[in-house]
């Protein structure tokens, strides 16, 4: 039985999948080698890279015009900046790749040749014409994880390839694709052999295009789902697709992910007489989001970053970006973790990351939090929003300033304070979403505890700012008016100098 994909490429043998080449523009792609042009392909991790790069290798060789071979660069991470040892693990992958895919044998005596004759600094040089020259079909390779390299090994691969790029097709290969998570552009080398950072721009001035391999889009998302109902019989309800599609838009991971937990790991879900409904997919996201799966602990590891820090931290807290440069600002549109909305305004890639990214930055108050007797909760179990709030005005008074040194971005620390501890409020029977953007002034959070839901407004009153209760009573308004409420909290948090 096929299932739905996780890990890795896609194979047709044992996954449910989309043909790879629809996902791209194959026509566009192919003209390009027409051309002998060297190009990128980026997208953020786990969205179907690979298994595209793979498909256009098969395409390719059996089309016969060219001789493909894919190769991972990923190995030549661990040798940093030793260019010897980098350059001699990535000659030694392209060897074995050819070996493997196309049955060529003479690339391993030509490796340890051209590693004497040429020196680190022309390895990969020598091989690549030496290939280019005795093989009867124009070369083309696909070079994928480029961006995992470091330093100078990765400029020695871009000098090199420059280098013999007017050589192409008779002594050189007629195209190459380099493939990686970023734009070559956010590429920020550095190197020791360098006073400062090199671009990637200044190091391969030879691109000719950038490609983004996209995201699915809702037809896409209801076919591959379509893949498990013809498989087996069983059903997901149109609630259901459209929720899918709703909390994904369309990350291919997060697709794959949402749909293996509803379908193979929720035992009840197991019997395929039974539709999958929107409660499946719902537990499965919040399966997802609570047990940090790989692919999101990596993305949320990216909050450490500096570049990253700019633009979530202020995007979190509702004000304006400042003077964040464009770089930084495409960067994370690039690893995925915003989008531009129909406006071009910033915003999180989708509702999954919108919660991961405030729950992963609070998980340090919520870890450093001191035991809090549930006293919101009534005789029967149901929350009692008045004395949960009580509960809280104690804790802060008691725990709010020390917490706030355990909060990664001090901007937004007692938001994360307050969710820290209003994670332990829900702890696992209820729900905390989260709504924030650019330039809104607040975040609204929605608690949601068995029959109860409570709009939570917070804002910050911050130096030189006029008080902000008129403005947060009129957005908590109208925030609690889309939940259907009547009441909820506003709360404002202090930040002005000498308050106690």
């Amino acid at each position: 039985m096929r299932f739905f994909n996780t890990e890795g490429p896609v194979r047709a043998d044992i996954h449910y999948y989309l043909p790879p080449l629809t996902r791209w523009n194959l026509n566009e792609i192919i003209e390009l080698i027409h051309q002998q042009k060297y190009f990128l392909l980026h997208a953020p991790r786990q969205t179907g890279k690979t298994s595209c790069l793979l498909a256009l290798m098969e395409y390719l060789n059996n089309d016969g015009r060219y001789r493909a071979v894919y190769v991972n660069l990923e190995i030549a991470q661990t040798a940093r900046e030793d260019v010897a040892r980098g350059m001699h693990a990535i000659c030694g992958s392209i060897s074995s790749a050819a070996r493997l895919q196309i049955g060529e044998e003479r690339l391993q005596q030509w490796h340890e040749l051209n590693r004497h004759s040429r020196g680190a600094d022309g390895i990969l040089l020598g091989l690549l014409e030496q290939w280019s020259l005795n093989t009867p079909q124009p070369l083309v390779l696909l070079l994928d994880e480029v961006d995992a390299l470091i330093g100078d090994t990765l400029i020695s691969l871009l000098r090199q390839l420059r280098a013999g790029y007017t050589q192409r097709p008779v002594a050189f290969p007629q195209s190459i694709i380099l493939c990686g998570v970023r734009d070559l552009r956010d590429y920020r080398i550095h190197a020791r052999s360098e006073a400062s950072p090199i671009t990637g721009g200044s190091a391969f001035n030879i691109k000719a295009k950038s490609l983004r391999l996209g995201d699915f889009n809702l037809t896409e998302v209801t076919s591959l789902l379509a893949e498990h109902t013809t498989e087996t019989g069983q059903v997901f309800t149109p609630e259901a697709i459209e929720q899918v599609w709703q909390l994904t838009q369309g990350q291919p991971w997060l697709v794959n992910a949402l749909a293996y937990q509803a379908c193979f790991d929720q035992p009840e879900a197991r019997d395929r007489s039974q539709s999958i409904t929107i409660t499946h997919i719902n537990q499965a996201k919040e399966y997802l989001i609570i047990n940090r799966v790989t692919h999101l602990d990596q993305l949320a590891d990216k909050l450490r970053e500096e570049r990253v820090r700019r633009v979530i931290e202020p995007m979190l807290a509702g004000t304006l970006l400042d003077n964040v440069p464009d770089d930084d600002r495409q960067y994370l549109v690039d690893l995925g973790l915003l989008r531009r909305d129909r406006s071009g305004g910033l915003i999180i890639a989708n509702p999954i990351y919108r919660e991961v990214l405030p729950r992963a930055l609070a998980s340090g108050p919520q870890d450093t939090l001191p035991h809090i007797h549930p006293t919101w909760l009534n005789s029967d179990g149901s929350l009692n929003p008045e004395q949960l709030l009580k509960t809280f005005l104690i804790f802060w008074r008691q725990h709010g300033q020390p917490l706030l040194k355990s909060a990664p971005y001090h901007e937004i620390a007692p938001h994360l304070v307050l969710m820290a501890f209003l994670h332990r409020v829900v702890n696992g029977d209820g729900t905390l979403e989260r709504e924030y953007a650019i330039g809104s002034g607040r975040m609204d959070l929605c608690l949601r505890y068995g029959a109860v839901t409570l709009g939570i407004e917070l804002k910050v009153w911050r130096e030189n700012e006029k008080d902000p209760l008129t403005a947060g009573l009129e957005q908590l308004d109208g925030y609690l008016a889309g939940l259907g409420l009547d009441s909820g909290w506003l709360i404002i948090f202090d930040r002005r100098s000498g308050q106690l």
